[in-house]
Order: C-alpha cells, then structure tokens, then sequence
C-alpha cells in the first residue's frame, strides 16, 4: 500500500461524513417550510463551509499533531472553527436571502442549535483524525524501530560470525609455518586446503541459512586442515542421518562447536582422540551433538575461552530468541555439546 493511499482514505471518509451529514440537515429541512431552493442553499452554504474548513484542518494534521497531554487543544480548535463557520454561514445566508424573511427569521431562531450541532459535528471529526494520524505516526513509529533493532541484530550476528574466524587462521598459519622446514608438502597441502575452506567463508558470508548436507562439507574441510595440524592424534566420527541432511541451519554454526571440542580434547593431551559428531532430525528441529574426551583437571586452565560456544549460543538467542538451544554437560570423560535448531518457519527470522 502506498504511503498516498491512507491519506485518499481519510480524505474520502471526510468527504462522506459531510454528505450525509447535509443530506440529514436537508431532510430535516424539507420537514419544515422551507422549500426546495431555500433547503439546498441552507444546506450547501452551512455544511459546505464546515466541511470545507474541517478538511482543511484534518489535512493540517499531517504535518502538526498536538502532544498527548494537549489533546484538548483540539476542542479549542473545534470551538473557534464552529463560531467562525456560524457567523460566515449567517453573514452569506442573510446576503443569499435577503428577501426572504420567513427564512431570515427561521434562520436568527435556529442560530443556537446550528451553532450546537456544528460544534459537536466539528469536533467529532477532528477527534477522529487525529486519533487516526496518531496511530498512523506511531506506526511508522514502530516500523522504523523494527527497521533499527533489525539492522542491530543483522550487524551483531555478523560480528559473531567473523570474530569466530582470526583465531583458527592464526593457528593454521602458525603450523603451516613450522611444516614449511620439516615436511614442505603438507604445509602446500594445507595452504591449499585452508584457501578452499577461506574462500568457502567468504560466500557463506551472503548466506544466513545452509542445508546440514553443506555444514558437513565445509566442516569436513575444516577437520582436514585439522588433521593435518595434529596428525594421527586427530580421529573424527560423524554420523548423520539422511533425513536430516536436507534440514537448514544458520551458516557457519557446527564449525566452531567442533573447534571447542578439538581444543578442550586435544591441547593438553598427547594419545589420539575422537571427536564424535553426531546429527539427526527431532521432532520439528534439527540436532546436533558433538563429543570430545574431557579431563576436569587438565581443562582447567583453559577456563575462560569458551567465547566459541558462548558466542554460539548469542546467535541461536538473536535468531529464535530462545536460551534453551545449546546445552552442554558431562558425562564421566566425556564433554557433550547438543544444539537444537527448530525447522518451523526458520526461514523467516
């Protein structure tokens, strides 16, 4: 809808109000014994003028509305609008029907409940309208608020999203430089393997939704260059059912969930270690648990650096507005990672 459109709206509904309003007064009119002639003057003359004005007014509030705690300017307003449109309306009906004294001497009788009528018609529209441009204005209003929080919302998840990444790159430069002396090949491996998963970041950048089925390609070129960082040490399962694959979820969420679960698995031990990653379709959402070995006293340390999951869970909080869809605990050795991700309608958000 145009933005013209409410306005032709409030225009025509004005200009209804007027008509049958006269034809009332007409009727009323042609009661009594006033003819045909006298019954159209009166009535275009008194209620043509008001209506006119009144428009004009109504139109004013456009661009002035009065505060709420001086709403009652608009009796004040109402009041001088109807003493103006009597005296008008009496001044032209005497020059229009100057010859006509059973009619002058109707009209001089019937001044005060013209006058009474008029104000409260006047006041009603007025009344009208301003209450309808008050809402029209807190509505865009809120449109422009929404706009706002949306805006905030799109550029606090981006930052989330590219805060995830200098860290790994910084550890994966720091190996491809140890393994550029010692064994020349890997390190060209991983170079190219980390530009393939960099330029993999880049248009995922564009995109706020991938199906699982691409999550687990890029995540599978992130456990490679992974591999290649930590060697044999680094073992992966990753279980996903084929119902699930096609299942959305934001982009670039799984990658640093498993990045949490190498560090707390694999920094302070030397033997190999599995990490489990395992996905499948629940009910209407989509979830994900992820599993590393645990080991309270040499993760100890390392209190402090779960940004990884906590800015995860910021973006699951933005998005669906729910804390409950990352969850963590521990089981004996193990540390479990489970994110739900709801499928009704997430496209929308």
């Amino acid at each position: 809808m145009s933005v013209a459109e409410p306005r032709r709206n409030l225009l025509l509904l004005n200009v209804c109000w007027w008509i049958i309003v006269s034809l009332i007064h007409a009727y009323i009119l042609r009661q009594s014994s006033l003819t045909v002639s006298e019954t159209l003057i009166d009535t275009i003359v008194s209620f043509g003028l008001m209506g006119a004005v009144c428009i004009l007014m109504v139109n004013t509030m456009r661009y002035y509305l009065p505060q709420r705690e001086r709403y009652w300017y608009i009796l004040f307003v109402s009041l001088g609008i109807s003493i103006i449109c009597s005296i008008v309306s009496k001044f032209l009906l005497g020059l229009i029907m100057h010859n006509d004294t059973i009619y002058l001497q109707e009209l001089n009788q019937s001044n005060g409940m013209r006058f009474g009528v008029g104000f409260l018609l006047v006041s009603c529209i007025c009344m009208m309208s301003l209450l309808w441009h008050t809402q029209e204005e807190q509505k865009k209003l809120n449109e422009h608020t929404e706009e706002a929080k949306q805006m905030a919302k799109d550029a606090e998840l981006y930052k989330l999203r590219q805060q995830l990444q200098p860290h790994f790159l910084f550890n994966s430069l720091n190996s491809i430089s140890a393994l550029t002396g010692t064994q020349p090949e890997k390190a060209r491996h991983m170079i190219f393997q980390l530009s393939e998963f960099l330029r993999g970041t880049l248009k995922k950048d564009e995109k706020q939704w991938n199906s699982l089925e691409e999550e687990m390609q890029y995540l599978e070129l992130y456990l490679e260059i992974e591999k290649v960082r930590f060697g044999h040490r680094l073992q992966t399962n990753i279980l996903c059912d084929d119902e699930a694959l096609q299942l959305q979820l934001p982009a670039m969420i799984l990658q640093p969930v498993v990045e949490n679960a190498i560090k707390f698995g694999l920094y302070d031990t030397t033997g190999e270690v599995l990490i489990k990653v395992e996905a499948k379709k629940s009910d209407d959402s989509l979830k994900v648990v992820v599993e590393n070995p645990f080991d309270p006293e040499t993760a100890q340390p390392l209190k402090g650096t779960g940004f990884g999951l906590a800015s995860i869970q910021r973006r699951l909080f933005l998005l669906f507005a729910r804390q409950d869809l990352l969850k963590t605990q521990k089981e004996d050795s193990r540390f479990i990672t489970t994110i739900l991700i709801p499928q009704k309608n997430n496209q929308s958000i």
